[in-house]
């Protein structure tokens, strides 16, 4: 039997952080990131209720100019 993988305790204010640095509603990163079908999920991310998949993660990233080592690495900073 294996451990379940751990997961980043920053991630969600991590995700959060880059949303408010670009002034995006979570509408509008929603439709950045997916289209709208990820606008519900958007406040269990930044909430840490929910983590997103690799791809979404890389999506967040991307758009706020951040290497996806500082977001999922617990021990980076943001360098917003």
């Amino acid at each position: 039997m294996h451990k379940p993988r751990q997961r980043p305790a920053r991630l969600a204010a991590k995700l959060l952080a880059i949303r408010q640095a670009l002034g995006l509603t979570q509408t509008e990163m929603a439709r950045l990131l997916e289209g709208n079908r990820l606008s519900h999920r958007l406040s269990e991310f930044e909430s840490g209720r929910r983590e997103p998949n690799l791809l979404v993660i890389l999506k967040y990233a991307r758009l706020g100019r951040v290497p996806v080592e500082n977001l999922i690495d617990d021990d980076l900073d943001l360098p917003l």
